[in-house]
């Protein structure tokens, strides 16, 4: 081992020890110094330790011991060693690196009954920020960076409306070129526009930004492409396009699996176990109405079941089918419907053009065109 990266290792570890001691004794005055950025007696001993250290991680760890603070430590002495080479974006993105801390501590904040405002405030000093990165010049670059930020901030306080502000001045200011932004933050850009489509239900618009995002997700990041997928299916299969099992079960988001089949069986009773199943989880990610309007969808799979199984019977009145074969069908899927429910449903599917045809109430026929009576959604939503 070099001597540099010795020495570097015992600059590093002395540091850690004074942050550790510093906890332990609840010593504020002695934290505030070796936190302190732009005015630190540490910040260049630091700074000069990890231009020395190549993985400060197992160093670093040595505080989760006592606090669960190694995390946010490591994105802090990165920020040190930017500012100490004047590289001020880079000390900036290691400072705000994730939103996750001020969630932290409003948590700890609303466990003892104070009220948590420090998530808002974050909100409030990246908009502060923005601001000043909107102008001309190269640090526009940090624009999109900061933007994705404060979407990370507004998601989770629900506030998701603030973000139209900030994407109106990313998408209509002049000074701003899309492609000229980092790969990285064009990502994270377009899975969380691509979010705010789903939530207002628009659904090509949602896939756009969505596989755009897909497109461009580094491959080996397998959780990122989770995260982008967890939306990307739901608007997929609002728009008619089944995802294959592999893919559900690479990335780990089986939960998918039993709509997947119920689409592909017209099995009515499978979607709404799935989705019952699986409630929780689909309330906490915002895609449960999505997946609640697949109902359509499977209805008409099922009739094209019913379709089928009366042409091989009777090929010459394939496309007459009767309202008794369908409330069969419900039967055996244990789903208790009477006539009336069964004929809103076929009037629906036949509106929203999943089924071509007429509705004959007094014979209590569904008359189906002899001519493509199922058309696919071809990249449109039903509904």
């Amino acid at each position: 081992m070099a001597y540099g990266s010795i020495e570097g290792q015992k600059r590093l570890q002395d540091y850690v020890n004074r942050f550790i001691d510093a906890l332990t004794s609840q010593n504020g005055t002695q934290l505030s110094a070796l936190l302190a950025i732009t005015s630190s007696p540490f910040r260049d001993a630091v700074g000069s330790a990890l231009d020395l250290v190549k993985d400060p991680s197992r160093i670093i760890k040595q505080v989760d011991k006592h606090a669960p603070l190694g995390e946010m430590l490591g994105h802090h002495i990165r920020c040190m060693q930017a500012y100490r080479h004047r590289r001020y974006l880079d000390a900036y993105n290691s400072l705000e690196k994730s939103a996750k801390y001020p969630s932290y501590a409003d948590r700890e904040m609303a466990n003892n009954g104070k009220v948590p405002d420090k998530l808002k405030g974050a909100g409030s000093f990246l908009m502060k920020v923005f601001g000043a990165l909107a102008g001309k010049g190269p640090k526009r670059v940090g624009a999109l960076y900061v933007t994705c930020q404060l979407f990370k901030v507004y998601f989770k306080l629900g506030t998701v409306h603030l973000c139209r502000s900030v994407i109106r001045s990313i998408e209509t200011a002049r000074v701003f070129d899309f492609e000229e932004f980092p790969t990285r933050d064009k990502v994270t850009y377009m899975y969380y526009t691509g979010r705010l489509e789903v939530f207002n239900d628009n659904f090509i618009q949602a896939d756009k930004k969505l596989w755009y995002a897909l497109g461009h997700c580094d491959p080996s990041k397998d959780a990122n492409i989770r995260m982008i997928l967890k939306y990307l299916v739901p608007v997929k299969l609002s728009l008619g396009i089944l995802p294959n099992e592999w893919l559900l079960r690479k990335y780990h988001i089986m939960e998918y699996n039993d709509i997947v089949q119920a689409l592909r069986r017209g099995d009515i009773r499978l979607l709404r176990y799935a989705l019952q199943a699986n409630e929780d989880q689909f309330l906490r990610s915002g895609v449960y109405l999505v997946l609640e309007k697949l109902e359509l969808q499977v209805y008409q799979r099922l009739m094209k079941k019913i379709h089928l199984i009366q042409k091989q019977k009777d090929p010459s009145k394939a496309h007459q089918i009767k309202m008794d074969s369908i409330l069969k069908a419900l039967k055996w899927l244990q789903i208790d419907m009477d006539i009336d429910e069964v004929e809103c449903i076929m009037a629906t599917l036949i509106h929203k053009n999943l089924m071509r045809g007429y509705l004959s109430h007094k014979s209590k026929v569904v008359v189906l065109s002899k001519q493509d009576p199922f058309p696919l959604l071809s990249g449109k939503p039903c509904a």
